[in-house]
């Protein structure tokens, strides 16, 4: 197996609190709400924490029809959280796992900056290629980015 190693960042003028409330704390309720065009339901089993299982069901037509999170790490206080994608989506023939490390800090304007360090364990000698990334953190971004538009929207959700 090998690792693939990749450090993406992305901003928002959201507050880190409330973001990682949105995505993290209540992501099984609100990712279906904001994102109806791609997320059909999020199954929680456990109770959220570390040791919890949370399944992605997307809707008809995307490429992929779930995913699993094993959630692995969340630290409230320091708006941090860690998780891999253990089943469904890209994860199969190329990939083991995707594991994700993620930070909520403040940006200069008051909004957040989300730091994620990602890495891709490969299925044996396989590789996952830049373009493939790129791909995933595309589809990423995009639910991120309807997640802070209902936000936005919704100034009351999330605080």
């Amino acid at each position: 197996m090998g690792v693939i190693t990749y450090e993406f960042e992305v901003t928002s003028p959201i507050s880190p609190a409330r973001l990682f409330k949105a995505l993290v704390l209540e992501a099984d309720k609100l990712f279906p709400k904001a994102a109806p065009h791609a997320i059909k339901s999020v199954e929680l089993q456990g109770n959220g924490g570390p040791g919890s299982i949370v399944c992605i069901n997307f809707a008809e037509g995307l490429p992929f029809q779930y995913v699993k999170h094993a959630i692995e790490e969340q630290d409230i206080d320091n708006l941090s959280y860690s998780y891999s994608l253990i089943e469904g989506g890209p994860v199969g023939d190329k990939l083991e796992k995707i594991s994700y490390d993620n930070k909520f800090v403040a940006a200069e304007n008051g909004g957040t900056v989300c730091k994620s360090l990602m890495k891709f364990h490969t299925v044996g000698d396989g590789v996952f290629s830049e373009e493939e990334i790129k791909q995933h953190i595309g589809r990423m971004d995009g639910v991120y980015k309807a997640i802070e538009a209902y936000l936005l929207a919704n100034p009351d959700v999330c605080n």
